[in-house]
């Protein structure tokens, strides 16, 4: 079977953005509120909710696990632009300059996930989901360990780097899914 990266990830990158900007219509840009730690808890509640699904097979209150990985995406999209705003930036942002900074975090999270296939080889296809699902826990905790230590690391990348990652696992995952 022939692949697309560049087109499947742009569709689900679609999906995700669609889904966001709506949103922020509907909510504004509440989420400025948040503080990196819970932004990372928020990561964390879907990413633990998509393994117990995965281990469970059963859902209770009728979602599945590709809501989630939508929702680890947008959440990372919001983790990375709360790390470039600061307090003293307005809480109520733009919908225009929200959508022009989500691009911008996308095609660099894009370029960032071209360069690693490179280097990997698409080894991302030949995975399971689950293990997806467990690459991203563990970024999760790494990140909260980050966050414990107040951002100082010693010879590991930060934490846009992990949301990166984290981000670019739930596409791979969600195309896996064959979500567009």
């Amino acid at each position: 079977m022939a692949t697309n990266t560049s087109q499947e990830f742009d569709a689900v990158i679609a999906v995700c953005k669609s889904l966001f900007l709506k949103k922020t219509k509907d909510y504004g840009t509440a989420w400025r509120i948040l503080r990196p730690a819970s932004i990372t808890d928020q990561i964390f509640i879907k990413a633990q909710r998509i393994r117990t699904l995965e281990e469970k097979k059963i859902s209770k209150v009728g979602e599945g696990i590709i809501p989630e990985y939508i929702g680890i995406i947008n959440y990372c999209i919001i983790a990375m632009m709360q790390l470039e705003l600061n307090e003293s930036d307005p809480l109520e942002m733009e919908l225009k300059a929200v959508e022009a900074k989500y691009e911008e975090l996308v095609n660099e999270n894009k370029e960032l996930m071209f360069n690693k296939n490179h280097d990997y080889g698409e080894a991302w296809r030949d995975m399971r989901i689950s293990s997806l699902t467990d690459l991203i826990l563990m970024k999760v905790f790494r990140v909260k360990q980050i966050e414990d230590n107040m951002g100082q690391t010693i010879a590991s990348e930060g934490v846009k780097a992990n949301y990166q990652d984290m981000l670019n696992y739930s596409v791979f995952a969600l195309i896996k899914l064959e979500v567009q």
